[in-house]
């Protein structure tokens, strides 16, 4: 594997502006993350960039209906409520989880085996609903007062919010796009060269144990790569308020250059959480190298700021 970074790596230094994220609930389709910045790494351009997303309230889970009033002469019988729910309403629950992440539940019996798209505060992803109307997945906390929602393509969804009190505790970065983009996200701790341990990746997620003890991060992937033009994501945790050590997290992208992309333009955003500031997010457009070169990395640089930690 290490012959991989002497031979094939690709160094391109790019640049992005952030923007911080707001969250606005309104009644209409649930948006995704606005991608339409373009940043060519040839010319190495910087533009402002602005983020939204909107959100779907969720349809009623019931409606109320009164039985008719008696007829004239007739004696008058109280009649209770009479409750017609809708079986086919999706329903939605969230719950904190460790390392500051959030056990999402999705029932809705009447789109089994169906696409579903989960929305949290910019970050999106597409899953498949078991073949019994159930989805359940975990993740990744961008405020304290998490609000989740999931969309079907009819327009059907819920939403539910829990509240992650453990949050301050970590700094997070998400990297997302669609399809098959070949991206990455590299965390490289305390110096840690390529493939050692301390470099946290897909293949070398870390440990959620050790990051409760404040010794490292861990990474997450999330969505359903079976799914075609899936919306994707990976999410680096580190426990920044209960570091044992201090020194500097090394956070780099990379872009495997593939077969499904090469010579194609790939657009993807990151998001960053920091306990002492607002949600940032930048936007990129990578032109992927040509085929001849399948097999190349990318590597992206200062997309992303480097994670500077203190031990505690």
């Amino acid at each position: 594997m290490a012959s991989r970074v002497k031979t094939a790596l690709l160094a391109v230094a790019t640049v992005a502006t952030a923007g911080a994220i707001g969250y606005n609930m309104q009644y209409g389709s649930a948006a995704a993350p606005a991608l339409a910045v373009q940043l060519n790494v040839d010319d190495i351009s910087a533009v402002e960039t602005t983020s939204s997303q909107g959100a779907v309230a969720p349809r009623p889970l019931a409606e109320i209906s009164i039985a008719p009033p008696a007829q004239p002469e007739v004696a008058i019988v109280p009649q209770p409520l009479l409750v017609q729910s809708n079986s086919c309403d999706p329903q939605l629950s969230v719950v904190p989880a460790a390392g500051a992440m959030i056990d999402v539940s999705v029932l809705a019996p009447c789109h089994a085996n169906e696409r579903v798209t989960l929305y949290h505060y910019g970050l999106s992803i597409s899953e498949t609903m078991g073949p019994d109307g159930r989805l359940s997945t975990r993740l990744p906390a961008l405020l304290e007062t998490a609000i989740v929602l999931a969309e079907f393509a009819d327009g059907a969804g819920g939403s539910a919010t829990t509240t992650v009190s453990s949050l301050p505790f970590y700094d997070r970065v998400v990297l997302q796009w669609r399809g098959d983009a070949g991206l990455q996200l590299h965390a490289r701790e305390f110096g840690a060269p390529y493939f050692a341990p301390g470099h946290v990746w897909a293949d070398a997620p870390g440990d959620l144990g050790a990051a409760a003890q404040g010794q490292g991060g861990f990474l997450v992937s999330l969505g359903d790569t079976g799914l075609p033009n899936a919306r994707l994501a990976e999410v680096y945790s580190f426990p920044t308020g209960t570091a044992r050590r201090s020194g500097v997290v090394e956070i780099t992208i990379e872009a495997e250059v593939t077969a499904e992309n090469c010579g194609q333009q790939v657009e993807a955003q990151t998001i960053q959480h920091r306990a002492d500031r607002p949600l940032e997010a930048r936007d990129l457009d990578v032109q992927i190298l040509g085929c001849a070169v399948v097999g190349d990395f990318l590597v992206l640089k200062n997309l992303v700021d480097d994670l500077t930690i203190r031990a505690r």
